[in-house]
């Protein structure tokens, strides 16, 4: 076992104090019903990480409004009263076990995988690659709708009105997915928003739906409620995705961020650890501390101990996101405290509903 000294240190994030630096990942599931409540299985599917040892435990992407925020099928949402009062067994049980939990908030965007309406986006830009068939999808996607100005409003709208319904139902705070190329991300990219008002054009034009949406819900919950924000280059369907402006990019896109005032910033890269532009640059997450000043969490490939400790030690970041690692190690902060082995991730563990696979991961 390794020394682990900055893993295993506490930290305070927002109004939160958390026990160690380790972070569960927003994972998508597609679990809940087909209303988008949450159930039982969510409930124990997600206290096991709080049992495990995961100070800070961040949800699967929730969609904020019921009209065309939804990605996936059985994707749980908080679109309404009903949907926000169904996690509240969830968040009683990882409180109960000793964490925290944050729900992220995720507008799918043009990335659609389900009938029932035209998408929206930024622009009418058909989104890159085919849908995600782990989570239900087949095929091309489809041209979304090009968004108006009273739309642009109303999703920053209902994204406030969620985090209003998760504060109200228990939540530690909530993380605004503008990364991996949903909606918010859509915006960010030049390829994806083609607009020539103020929210396209230059990066300051294309960031600021996502600070406006900051904002928004920064006014609703008040300022002790933890929000957090996820950025990322690369998406769920365009993997490769580097900013056009690199480290410009990177400068204007965080700074942006930080005068909305989160309270922390989520970047997740395939290799947290990679330079994020040049064989041997900066990091994304080391970009992020640099021009936001604020805590950072990293995310990517890091289920090795070793890189999260690295990343950490060297100011990187301040927390490390686990994902795929902690699927097969739900336990995986008590196991690596404890020096014990950790079982390898392969794929077939990563099924689109909210199972650890108990029976073969031996938890």
């Amino acid at each position: 076992m390794g020394n682990y000294a900055h893993l295993f240190s506490t930290f305070q994030l927002g109004s939160l104090r958390l026990p160690n630096r380790s972070v569960l990942s927003p994972m998508t599931r597609t679990s809940a019903e087909p209303s988008g409540l949450a159930n039982g299985r969510m409930a124990r599917y997600y206290a096991r990480f709080a049992k495990g040892g995961f100070g800070l435990i961040i949800t699967e992407g929730l969609y904020p409004d019921a009209i065309s925020s939804r990605s996936y099928e059985n994707q749980p949402g908080l679109a309404n009263e009903a949907q926000a009062d169904s996690w509240r067994p969830i968040v009683h049980a990882v409180q109960g076990a000793g964490g925290k939990i944050v729900a992220q908030l995720m507008h799918a965007g043009a990335l659609v995988q389900h009938d029932g309406f035209t998408p929206i986006a930024p622009s009418a830009v058909k989104p890159a690659g085919t849908m995600l068939e782990d989570h239900g999808g087949s095929g091309e996607f489809a041209i979304p709708r090009a968004m108006t100005r009273v739309e642009i409003r109303n999703v920053i709208e209902s994204f406030a009105q969620a985090a209003f319904r998760a504060k109200k139902v228990g939540f530690d705070g909530v993380e605004v997915h503008a990364a991996n190329g949903y909606l918010l991300d859509q915006f960010i990219t030049d390829y994806t928003n083609l607009r020539t008002d103020e929210y396209g054009g230059s990066t300051e034009g294309r960031v600021r739906i996502v600070v406006e949406v900051l904002k928004a819900i920064r006014a609703v919950v008040g300022p002790d409620f933890m929000v957090g924000v996820r950025i990322s280059q690369g998406k769920v369907n365009d993997f490769h995705h580097k900013w056009a402006g690199r480290e410009r990019d990177a400068r204007i896109i965080f700074e942006h961020l930080t005068a909305a005032a989160p309270d922390y910033i989520h970047t997740t890269e395939y290799k947290a650890f990679a330079p994020a532009f040049a064989d041997d640059g900066p990091t994304l997450a080391k970009l992020a501390k640099q021009y936001s000043g604020l805590p950072v969490i990293a995310n990517g490939k890091l289920g090795q101990p070793d890189k999260a400790e690295f990343l950490l030690e060297n100011d990187h970041a301040d927390l490390v996101a686990i994902g795929t690692s902690a699927l097969v190690n739900p336990d995986w902060v008590n196991k690596v405290r404890a020096g014990s082995a950790l079982h390898v991730f392969d794929h077939h563990f990563l099924q689109p509903i909210a199972t650890l696979k108990e029976e073969e991961v031996g938890v």
